[in-house]
């Protein structure tokens, strides 16, 4: 696996291409207008996109209907030396469809405990705490 990055201003606009062209926009969150997302919120952004591949992959296998996926991911940082990286990351995973509730936290909990690569990156400095909600209520 392997990213290109290009600046694209003067100040801290750039711009990461992977080996198939995707585009991701990256810049500083403190300047007035970003023109992308920061490097902190793109590691919340990968949680959510590697949790929820598993899960939907898991709950597919298992024939579970799901209508809707929705996840909502927020960090809390510390200050270490002057850098501030996440301690805790809470996800929120909303599902709605025909899916048995265990069968939608077991899948959750494969994810995270198992699957998911990005949180297992972080491991063992980030703690992530996760809720699923499905259908409206949570599991």
């Amino acid at each position: 696996m392997k990213i290109s990055l290009e600046r694209k201003s003067e100040d801290f606009h750039f711009v990461a291409i992977n080996g198939r062209g995707d585009q991701v926009h990256i810049d500083n969150s403190s300047v007035d207008n970003p023109k992308g997302a920061s490097p902190m919120e793109l590691l919340l952004m990968g949680v959510a996109g590697c949790s929820a591949i598993d899960v939907v992959a898991i709950l597919k296998k298992q024939r579970q209907q799901i209508t809707s996926y929705k996840a909502e991911v927020s960090g809390d940082r510390v200050e270490i030396d002057g850098a501030k990286p996440f301690k805790d990351i809470h996800v929120t995973i909303s599902l709605e469809g025909d899916i048995a509730p265990e069968k939608a936290q077991r899948a959750a909990a494969l994810s995270f405990d198992k699957y998911c690569s990005v949180s297992k990156t972080m491991e063992p400095g980030v703690t992530i705490h996760y809720k699923v909600v499905l259908n409206g209520k949570e599991v």
